[in-house]
């Protein structure tokens, strides 16, 4: 009872630290900006949110944050009106979008903004980092160690951000969540109903931590909350998302090659820790193939990936060629990707925001048990962010009471998928503990980014119309708690 009446306390002074902090910083202002084409039927409010990076230093610099505003001429201007942001951290909302037409997004449900984080791609600053491609490129071309060229990448990646007078501390949720705040306030908007994927869906349960004023619902989609330690759950989330394809295969594949796919699994993977294996590539645009080296983990990856883009039905094949030894195609598209580069994420926010809230927290004794109790699974650099990464980028910690969970009435709709690798039904259970007004669609053979629409039926227009009505489902791949 006191650590819990202790954590609320800790949790008032941020409040407290923080509504200091936002009566204090200058003005807020909006500098208008086109960022894409739309239906000429639409009332669309575009550009960029300007806030002070540190809302301590409120003379200090500014930051530029992207958000477009959308609805139809009869829905309201300021009730009823939906934000969303996507996962990460680090990727944002905004860029994506070359159009907005009538049917676009939440539309249906009243006015939308679609709101990137700060540091995001077309935030100004951006905290990209685009030495780490290259590093990871490097590895492949010159055979280097990896983890070496990755740790050089960081290191100059810091250094050029901070010379060009960019506080790495100040790209955290706290800071995200007053930005949301203070862009309904610049806009005259009434509560919000907060949309949030993945990590985003811990910044939305943030928003309402310090400013329930602002939220009028929580609509979460395969939630990363806060107040867990990812890095003492990854390998579990995972094993259970492969659990629920084992299980599948056991039931619909008796006598074939997948109903035993469980131990076949866990025999090879646990076999091949600490192996390596070559195989010729071809980087796209060159003539000359390369020999290039990989592991347990890159296969790994591939499985993940798979998984968390919903692609359960192809898996246990995948995972059969991969037992029987059919890598290259599987480690070619993977390295295609690589090569590629990833130019839709901002490594850097990511950085600060799993350095400061994450990283910092985790027990790694919990760590190595699940390498421990997983061995098929152990070793999977599931995170490109570690205290390796975290010990050169330096950020300030943030408040252990910031990791507390929400407690709230707030109505909320939480939406997951059972073979999600990432954020994991079990999360999804943990949010919902402390929310009494909470409903959870889990979907059967999902993953990562499950909507709300099963089988025709659309759970989240019902939820909307209904905010405390229990919401029933009406199909056998959808279990509502």
């Amino acid at each position: 009872m006191k650590i819990k009446l202790l954590s609320v306390i800790l949790l008032l002074k941020i409040i407290a630290i923080h509504s200091s902090a936002h009566a204090q910083h200058s003005k807020t202002s909006i500098e208008w900006k086109k960022f894409a084409p739309a239906d000429p039927r639409l009332i669309v409010k575009s550009g960029y949110l300007i806030v002070s990076e540190n809302r301590l230093k409120p003379n200090g610099t500014k930051v530029k944050i992207p958000f477009i505003f959308i609805r139809r001429p009869e829905q309201d201007a300021r009730k009823n009106i939906s934000l969303y942001s996507v996962g990460g951290p680090g990727y944002s909302t905004t860029s994506g979008i070359d159009s907005i037409g009538y049917e676009f997004g939440y539309l249906k449900f009243g006015g939308t903004i679609m709101f990137s984080q700060r540091g995001t791609k077309d935030a100004i600053p951006s905290l990209a980092c685009p030495e780490i491609d290259e590093a990871v490129r490097q590895s492949y071309r010159s055979g280097k160690d990896r983890n070496e060229l990755l740790n050089n990448a960081v290191r100059a990646a810091k250094e050029r951000l901070i010379r060009s007078g960019i506080d790495l501390s100040a790209y955290n949720t706290l800071a995200c969540a007053e930005d949301i705040n203070d862009l309904r306030l610049a806009l005259g908007l009434d509560s919000l109903n907060l949309i949030g994927l993945s990590y985003s869906g811990g910044l939305m349960m943030t928003v309402a931590k310090l400013h329930p004023e602002a939220v009028r619902t929580l609509i979460l989609r395969s939630p990363l909350p806060s107040f867990v330690n990812y890095e003492e759950d990854a390998l579990t989330n995972f094993n259970e998302a492969l659990e629920q394809i084992f299980i599948n295969c056991k039931a619909d594949s008796t006598g074939s090659e997948y109903g035993d796919l469980k131990n076949k699994f866990q025999r090879y993977f646990t076999r091949i820790s600490g192996e390596k294996f070559s195989m010729k590539y071809l980087e796209k645009g060159t003539k000359d193939s390369l020999t290039v080296t990989y592991d347990k983990s890159d296969l790994l990856d591939i499985i993940n990936s798979r998984l968390s883009d919903g692609e359960v039905s192809g898996t246990p094949k995948v995972i059969i060629d991969m037992i029987g030894g059919k890598h290259q195609p599987y480690i070619s598209a993977l390295l295609d990707g690589y090569f590629k580069g990833n130019s839709s994420i901002s490594r850097g926010m990511r950085y600060s925001v799993f350095c400061s809230e994450q990283v910092q927290f985790t027990d790694y004794a919990k760590q190595k048990k699940q390498n421990e109790v997983l061995p098929w699974l152990n070793g999977y650099r599931y995170n490109d962010v570690n205290p390796t990464v975290c010990n050169c980028w330096k950020v300030a910690i943030e408040p252990a009471a910031a990791k507390m969970a929400l407690y709230s009435s707030v109505p909320t709709i939480i939406v997951g998928g059972d073979t999600d690798p990432g954020c994991s039904i079990f999360y999804n259970r943990l949010i919902k503990r402390t929310l009494p007004n909470s409903q959870l669609l889990i979907r059967h053979n999902e993953g990562h980014g499950s909507g709300f629409k099963v089988d025709g039926i659309d759970y989240l227009e019902l939820f909307l119309a209904h905010p405390y009505q229990k919401l029933v489902a009406q199909s056998k791949d959808l279990k509502i708690e």
